[in-house]
């Protein structure tokens, strides 16, 4: 009997063991399809914001007007270009040049605008790309240039545009097709077609505009001839070697051009070049490099916008300034989130520190004893 008992105590034993086995295991089963729950949750909840975030980015860059510097794309297809990409100005991604071909923007587009006839100290041309284009609100660095210095500003500036001619390009009056800045200061001298510019803004200043009356020029380029690949800083290369293309397709040569070219026809303006600031460039939402370390084998941004300041100082005692947005506009890798909204284009904030320092100098020549 002793025996009989003791096995059956041994069994109900292992009978309890085996439960509690089971309701471990049934506990682990149910908190293991929990968290998987929790997790699929989880990742759909990171789609329907990465998604969401996309349209956002999307429809932002689709109620631009004209877009803006090229942004670097995938390697399969050739970086665009500002050349590329006035039929395709992206976090540097694709920005380009489109026209607006909605009714209700087309409407807008032939509305009737009012006649500005305030008493401005200034007239300020400014002649760029979609870093002064791309924002044409009061938040933008052209509109804030103007209330800083009380000028009336006539913005030419072009979003997909490049300084320089790209190599398919040709130095001919007579069948020139560039939009580059030697194309708008050739529209300005008359010294071209200017059709090429109809559907633009700039084509509307051309028409509005009376050049002879301007107190100071901005130009503002560089990012996009940095991202087309093609377009070399300069024809000089280091260790003495030159490259055997003509100086109207390289930055700082098509820059020399340009301020040569407006100096001899309007000698009273002054004229500002504002270097390239400060990017980084994104395939995608990785990062690819930014303006020290990105070489596209002319050398990285920085080398740019240093030859900016190159060509500004052949021109000394001419009225031609220089502003070095790359280092001394605040736009840095510490404030890029903060001042850059996709690593090429600035936040209104970003805008505002820019345009602020890029007046300043205008006012301190304007008016140095203030």
């Amino acid at each position: 009997m002793g025996n009989t008992r003791r096995g059956r105590q041994n069994i109900n034993m292992l009978l309890v063991v085996l439960i509690g086995f089971c309701v471990l295991a049934i506990i682990e089963i149910v908190y293991g399809q929990a968290q998987m729950k929790v997790e699929r949750e989880r990742l759909d909840l990171e789609e329907q914001n990465r998604q969401a975030v996309e349209e956002l980015k999307e429809e932002w860059r689709s109620l631009r007007e004209g877009s803006s510097v090229v942004t670097a794309e995938s390697e399969a297809a050739p970086a665009a270009s500002e050349a590329d990409q006035e039929e395709t100005p992206e976090k540097i991604t694709k920005q380009e040049t489109v026209k607006k071909d909605t009714k209700e923007e087309k409407k807008e587009e032939d509305a009737p605008k009012e006649e500005d006839d305030r008493d401005y100290s200034m007239q300020i041309v400014i002649l760029g790309d979609s870093i002064m284009d791309g924002d044409r609100t009061e938040s933008g660095a052209a509109d804030i240039i103007g209330e800083q210095l009380d000028a009336k500003i006539y913005n030419m500036s072009m979003g997909g545009t490049t300084a320089a001619l790209l190599p398919n390009d040709q130095y001919n009056f007579a069948t020139w097709e560039s939009r580059s800045l030697l194309g708008v200061v050739h529209g300005i001298l008359g010294n071209i077609n200017t059709d090429i510019f109809d559907g633009y803004a700039a084509g509307e200043v051309l028409k509005t505009c009376d050049f002879d009356k301007t107190d100071y020029f901005i130009i503002e380029y560089g990012v996009n001839d940095f991202l087309t690949k093609q377009i070399p800083n300069s024809r000089y290369l280091e260790g003495g070697d030159t490259l055997a293309i003509d100086e109207a397709h390289t930055y700082t040569g098509a820059l020399h051009d340009a301020v040569s070219r407006l100096k001899a026809r309007f000698p009273d303006a002054g004229i500002l070049i504002a270097a390239p600031h400060y990017c980084q460039v994104f395939n995608g939402n990785t990062f690819i490099g930014d303006g020290y370390s990105l070489d596209y084998g002319y050398g990285p941004l920085i080398t740019y916008a240093r030859g900016a300041g190159y060509v500004a100082g052949q021109f000394e005692g001419e009225r031609v300034f220089f502003f070095n947005a790359f280092e001394e506009s605040g736009i840095d890798a510490d404030t890029a989130d903060e001042y850059l909204a996709d690593g090429i284009h600035m936040t209104p904030l970003g805008a505002r520190v820019y345009a602020e320092k890029l007046a300043k100098i205008i006012h301190n020549d304007y008016a140095p004893e203030e």
